[in-house]
C-alpha cells in the first residue's frame, strides 16, 4: 500500500507515521507514505496557494492551479483511488475502511481555510470522505485517521491481523470489554468466565457483552445489527 498525501504541512503526516506501530510497519515495508506540497507547484512568487473568494465572504479559498498541478505530479498506480478529506464527504466507517484497504495506492487531498475551489473537485473527481459532522482547521488529521485505520487492515501492520477484525465495528457491534493482569484491582475482579479456559463460554460471554454495550452506547448500531441478524 502507498499513501500519497497532498498537504501544506507534510511534517504533520511524517511525525505521526514515525512512531509506534505505524513506524514499525512503515520501516518493514508494509506501506509507504509520501507527501506532495502544493506550494512547490504554485506560480505565485510568494508561494501563495489561496486567494479571496469570488462573491465575497470570509476566509481564503485554495486555488485550483497549485492543487491540480500537485495532484497530476503524483505517479498513479493502476489500482489507485483519490480521496478528498472534506466535511461534505460520506462518513468514514468500517465498511469504507475495508474497501479502501483493497487498493494499492490512496492519494489524499488535505484542505485548509475555507476549502477547495470547486474546480479542483470537477477536474480531479475525488471520492470525498468526512471523519465526522464537525470542521477541523485542516485535512491532515482526517488523512491520518484514514491512514491509520486502513493500514490496520494490511497484513504485517499489527502483530496479528486478526486483531483488526476483532475491533469495534468489525462485525457491526462495539468491542467487548478487555482485561489483563492482575486478576483483582481495587476490589474489581476479572469475570470468572474469562479464567476457566472454556473457549465456547468465553466467546458467548464476549458476544453478549458486545450486544449489551452496543445497545447502551450506540443504539443506532444495535438497531441496524438486529435488523440484519
Amino acid at each position: 500500500m502507498r499513501f500519497d498525501v497532498l498537504t501544506l504541512f507534510p511534517e504533520v503526516i511524517y511525525n505521526y507515521c514515525d512512531v509506534s506501530i505505524m513506524k514499525r510497519a512503515k520501516d518493514n515495508g508494509v506501506f509507504e507514505v509520501k507527501t506532495v506540497n502544493p506550494r512547490d507547484f504554485t506560480l505565485d512568487k510568494h508561494k501563495k496557494v489561496d486567494d479571496t473568494p469570488y462573491g465575497g465572504g470570509a476566509g481564503m479559498v485554495l486555488a485550483p492551479q497549485p492543487y491540480v498541478d500537485a495532484y497530476e505530479s503524483v505517479e498513479k498506480l493502476e489500482n489507485s483511488v483519490t480521496i478528498m478529506l472534506s466535511p461534505q464527504g460520506e462518513p468514514l466507517c468500517e465498511e469504507i475502511v475495508c474497501d479502501l484497504a483493497k487498493y494499492d495506492q490512496i492519494v489524499m487531498l488535505c484542505g485548509h481555510y475555507e476549502g477547495f475551489d470547486e474546480r479542483i473537485r470537477e477536474i480531479i473527481k475525488p471520492r470525498e470522505i468526512s471523519v465526522g459532522d464537525f470542521v477541523l482547521t485542516g485535512g491532515e488529521l482526517p488523512a491520518l485517521c484514514l491512514i491509520d485505520a486502513v493500514s490496520r487492515k494490511i497484513e504485517g501492520t499489527l502483530g496479528k491481523i486478526e486483531s483488526a477484525y476483532d475491533d469495534s465495528f468489525s462485525d457491526g457491534l462495539l468491542e467487548y470489554p478487555q482485561y489483563t493482569k492482575p486478576r483483582e484491582y481495587r476490589g474489581l475482579q476479572v469475570p470468572e468466565v474469562l479464567l476457566n479456559g472454556n473457549h465456547k463460554e468465553i466467546e458467548e460471554f464476549r458476544h453478549q457483552q458486545q450486544l449489551e454495550r452496543t445497545k447502551l452506547r450506540r443504539p443506532d448500531l444495535f438497531e441496524k445489527y438486529s435488523e440484519n441478524d
